[in-house]
């Protein structure tokens, strides 16, 4: 059966006339590998995740980054296909809704937008909060880290208005950056120890508690790569989408997978192979960098501010394009479906995901006030809190396009299904979500984290609920899925 979507362009949406496009062709290969590495944040995801995965995996904590690497690159070869054969800038909306129809598609589009709105509000948060531990490192002023938070998100939002090509070559500068330092520093600390250096950190015998210990750190050594996915929504945008997008991904994963491995290795090594004092470090990279570098450890906490940067523009830039293309087919309300007429840009989405982000972060600092413990909310609590529960739900969106792979290839493409590429390696990336997931939602964990597996399961069944009457109120809808393919004349 041919792929409705995959041809000339199909009827538009809900409103009248041609859809709404966003400007083609003006990103490369490099433009998109760049943005989306800028989306993981390297240096924000390690300085706040790595403490806590060497408690959990012990001194071959490494070696659970590996394991999360190869995990993340199966999921990779799902967005890889199907970006390859439908380009989109729906991405895992418009992949899930191809394979199961409508409802489906409303339904990933409602938890997709959710999830990652939650998690981008932990790196929204965190940013101030950085800027707020910077300053008071270096010149003892301490205010308030929501002013920063604010200052930076207002900054963010208004390069990515200005228009893809000039935010993305920004995160893609903030992003060359973080790794310039990441990189010199964990070199510096490896010389500075060379006479130590040993391998344990990549001996499996060195893994605290064995298979149990590498999979309790496995869930956060993913979460140090989300935002892996994020060059496929820049499809629309993107030379030769059906080719540049999948060369993004795998080359974002690869470089990301050594270089955290790299970093894992040099933190282990600065702390002397003591796993507990690494643990107990609110930051360990940059108090191996004082020790290794002394007065020029600023430059990490430079690393850590174009981190967040650099994250703030190409995570909401990406993300809000699944808001958008929802919202263009008629799977959102139509407002998200506007684009700026010069400069192409998708401005409603864009601020609508950054302002509702701050209001979650609102929200969640209210409860921490009225809460019985009291008192002001700190951003990197709130950085796990608000990413943990935003990942249960992206895993979901992960899960189900994994699912979609096969059924998608063997329905509308079955002269190009490949045994590997199409069955098994979606199979074998559906069993490497389970696990994450599993540890996420199982009983027993402290609060908040005890009840995040209720509110994901509320948000699953009312978005299904949502979209079931959505699409008997509107039965065209199954129609106008994936109508707007990304290279389409």
């Amino acid at each position: 059966m041919p792929d409705p979507g995959a041809g000339p362009l199909s009827p538009p949406g809900p409103v009248s006339g041609a859809p709404q496009r966003l400007r083609g062709s003006v990103l490369g290969m490099a433009d998109i590998a760049a943005a989306t590495m800028a989306n993981v944040g390297p240096a924000m995801s390690f300085f706040f995740g790595f403490a806590f995965l060497s408690t959990t995996a012990g001194v071959a904590s490494p070696l659970t980054i590996v394991a999360a690497g190869i995990a993340v690159a199966l999921l990779g070869n799902t967005l890889a296909e199907f970006s390859r054969a439908h380009p989109s800038a729906g991405s895992f909306t418009t992949f899930v809704g191809k394979t199961f129809g409508p409802v489906s598609a409303v339904t990933t589009a409602l938890l997709a937008g959710l999830g990652y709105i939650i998690a981008m509000a932990s790196v929204i948060a965190i940013s101030g909060g950085f800027v707020q531990i910077t300053l008071y490192h270096y010149t003892g002023v301490d205010l308030p880290w929501i002013i920063w938070t604010l200052l930076l998100t207002g900054l963010a939002v208004g390069l990515m208005l200005r228009g893809v090509v000039v935010s993305t070559k920004w995160a893609g500068y903030f992003f060359g950056v973080e790794m310039l330092v990441l990189v010199v520093v964990s070199v510096a600390a490896l010389v500075e120890h060379r006479g130590g250096l040993s391998l344990d950190p990549f001996l499996p015998s060195h893994i605290s508690h064995g298979f149990k210990g590498l999979a309790a750190g496995f869930p956060l050594a993913v979460y140090l790569f989300v935002g892996w996915e994020n060059s496929a929504a820049l499809a629309e945008e993107t030379e030769n989408p059906r080719r540049n997008v999948g060369r993004a991904v795998f080359s974002s994963i690869a470089i990301m997978t050594v270089s955290y491995v790299l970093f894992a290795y040099a933190t282990v090594t600065g702390f002397g192979y003591d796993v507990t004092r690494l643990g107990a470090s609110p930051i360990p990279f940059v108090e191996v960098a004082q020790h290794t570098l002394g007065a020029l450890a600023f430059l990490t906490y430079l690393g850590g501010l174009t981190s967040t940067l650099g994250v703030l523009i190409a995570g909401i830039n990406s993300q809000a394009r699944l808001v958008f293309n929802a919202g263009r087919e008629g799977l959102l309300p139509s407002f998200f479906g506007y684009v700026h007429p010069t400069r192409r840009t998708p401005n409603n989405a864009i601020i609508t995901f950054a302002a509702t982000a701050l209001l979650i972060i609102g929200g969640w600092g209210l409860g921490h006030l009225l809460g019985s413990a009291g008192g002001s909310m700190n951003p990197v609590v709130f950085f796990t809190e608000s990413s943990t529960l935003g990942t249960i739900l992206i895993l979901l969106v992960y899960l189900a396009s994994n699912i979609a792979l096969p059924l998608y290839y063997r329905r509308y493409r079955p002269q190009e299904f490949r045994l590997v590429r199409h069955l098994v390696l979606p199979a074998l990336g559906t069993l490497a979500i389970l696990v994450p997931l599993y540890y996420l939602a199982k009983p027993g964990q402290p609060g908040p984290y005890n009840w995040f597996p209720y509110a994901a399961l509320a948000a699953l069944l009312a978005a299904v609920g949502y979209a079931a009457l959505l699409v008997r109120r509107d039965p065209t809808l199954a129609e106008r899925v994936g109508s707007v393919v990304a290279d389409a004349d």
